[in-house]
């Protein structure tokens, strides 16, 4: 699923970052922001250090203040076929091509670049230092949140809506007992040692709502 703006503009320097490599399960979201740079946003920062109010907050400034946004997937089937690596980047790549406008250079948290992205640049702790990449981040971070407490309604045995996805003990006790659901990645050790536990072949998949 890709969620986008609608205002078309003329250039930009997109900042994009992606959120849910490290969890068991749901989707990896990756976020393409191009900022005016004129525009001064408070309290930017990297998605992980702040409060969920303040993500809520500053989500909702960057979506009606941003020059353009955009926002992109890649399913918990395409992390299992390609590893969450390369379906991190296919997010972004995503995300960047849903933008309105094509920018002249693209920012990338990290240290690798999505394939076939003109202008693109890795950098290391992008989202603590560029104001772009930083606006990506909380997109892509609230976004996601609200898929998994979606996915929590779903399966509320399993705690979505307060740990995420992530490994936490609580997740993996859980998964332990009950197996993995239609949203965990397989492929992540945890949910195949759970498959083991129940005695299921590796591509096994327990419904539990």
């Amino acid at each position: 699923m890709i969620e986008t703006d609608l205002s078309l503009t003329e250039w930009g320097v997109a900042g994009v970052d992606e959120a849910g490599r490290g969890p068991l399960a749901g989707p990896v979201v990756a976020a393409a922001v191009i900022l005016n740079p004129d525009f001064q946003v408070t309290g930017l920062a990297d998605s992980k250090l702040l409060t969920a109010p303040r993500r809520q907050a500053l989500a909702q400034e960057l979506r009606q203040r941003a020059v353009a946004w955009a926002i992109a997937e890649a399913s918990v089937e395409e992390i299992d076929v390609l590893n969450i690596l390369q379906a991190s980047l296919l997010a972004m790549r995503r995300a960047i091509r849903a933008l309105q406008l094509t920018p002249a250079r693209v920012l990338v948290d990290g240290n690798c670049c999505p394939a076939g992205v003109a202008g693109a640049v890795a950098i290391v702790g992008g989202d603590a230092r560029i104001a772009a990449i930083s606006a990506a981040s909380i997109l892509a971070k609230v976004h996601r949140d609200s898929l998994m407490r979606v996915l929590h309604q779903q399966y509320p045995a399993y705690g979505f809506d307060r740990h995420f996805g992530y490994a936490t003990e609580a997740h993996l006790r859980v998964l332990r007992r009950l197996g993995p659901v239609q949203c965990h990645r397989r492929t992540f050790r945890p949910v195949r040692d759970a498959l083991g536990l129940l005695g299921k072949p590796a591509r096994a998949l327990v419904e539990v709502g």
